[in-house]
């Protein structure tokens, strides 16, 4: 009769209940964030302060040109300037939240939004300028995006689903943003 390997213990890999209660009542102060959480805490942070510096921008930016853009085709186009606004204003809140919950402060001073922000503040002139310019700043939020998400790796799985999410939509309004360019006639 052969004899049945003997498998490792499953409870090896994880914290007993003792220890998990009594770890949990230290530095309560803390909220979300334990003793498990990466050491890079105040990077993550800083990170997280620049992309929300950069959706803040791009609102600004949106809603400018919602507000200026005219033209014979000028409407549809200044309805996705308007929902892509709301919907960057979103990821800024987000982002906001998750800076508080991981014990940090979002950065919300006017005079650091654009100095902190991967993406400028280019207004364009023409109805294709200002889209051309959407579409350059999609296009750096989502290589930030992705090298935020290469950092945190495994080691914030919440803020990387976080970023993942956001990413994914930033990738949605550079398609549209370059689907508007394809084929422009004209200025």
């Amino acid at each position: 009769m052969a004899s049945a390997a003997k498998t490792p213990s499953i409870t090896a890999a994880f914290t007993d209940t003792k220890t998990l209660r009594a770890n949990a009542r230290k530095h309560v102060e803390d909220g979300a964030v334990t003793a498990s959480y990466p050491a890079d805490r105040e990077t993550i942070i800083t990170k997280l302060n620049e992309s929300l510096a950069t959706e803040w921008v791009c609102v600004l930016r949106y809603m400018r040109h919602y507000h200026t853009a005219t033209g014979l085709v000028s409407e549809p186009i200044k309805a996705h300037f308007l929902e892509h606004a709301k919907e960057e204003q979103a990821h800024a809140t987000a982002l906001a939240e998750r800076i508080v919950q991981l014990g940090g402060e979002p950065d919300l001073n006017p005079d650091n939004l654009t100095k902190k922000s991967h993406a400028e503040y280019t207004e364009g002139k023409t109805l294709k300028q200002m889209v051309t310019e959407d579409l350059i700043a999609e296009r750096i939020a989502v290589e930030s995006y992705r090298e935020l998400i290469q950092y945190l790796g495994d080691r914030d799985p919440t803020t990387r689903k976080l970023i993942e999410h956001i990413l994914e939509q930033e990738e949605e309004h550079a398609d549209e943003f370059s689907d508007l360019l394809d084929g422009w006639e004209g200025e």
